[in-house]
């Protein structure tokens, strides 16, 4: 089975589509200047650097995972293999994910203590 037929598989018939994802470009249709604008952006974050390309790819994964994106997933899913990563590393890059994003939900937990030890005095 193919990525995108995979791919396909989990995004079904709602509203992501995974012949979707090559028409992203399609965006700027009626903002060129805005798209170009972005995308030459986006296209300087990826570049090799401090970090590697392949390094980005994987933060890119564990981010899409975080912000629930299945166009990202797909993507950076794909963007990783074809960088070298694999299975094991991209399965911890979106455990980082999972942590980071649980524990920010719990620290905030904090503000109902706050309000909760006020109410209680």
């Amino acid at each position: 089975m193919t990525p995108l037929a995979s791919a396909e598989i989990i995004l079904g018939d709602g509203y992501y589509h995974s012949h979707d994802l090559p028409r992203f470009p399609e965006i700027g249709n009626d903002a060129p200047e805005l798209a170009r604008k972005f995308f030459d952006y986006y296209n300087a974050v990826f570049a090799e650097g401090a970090l590697s390309e392949r390094e980005k790819s994987l933060i890119a994964l564990a981010v899409a995972h975080a912000v629930q994106c299945p166009y990202c997933i797909d993507a950076y899913t794909q963007d990783c293999l074809a960088k070298g990563s694999d299975g094991e590393q991209m399965t911890e890059a979106v455990h980082v994910a999972v942590a980071i994003r649980g524990g920010a939900s719990l620290v905030h937990g904090l503000q109902m203590r706050n309000v909760l030890d006020k109410m209680s005095m």
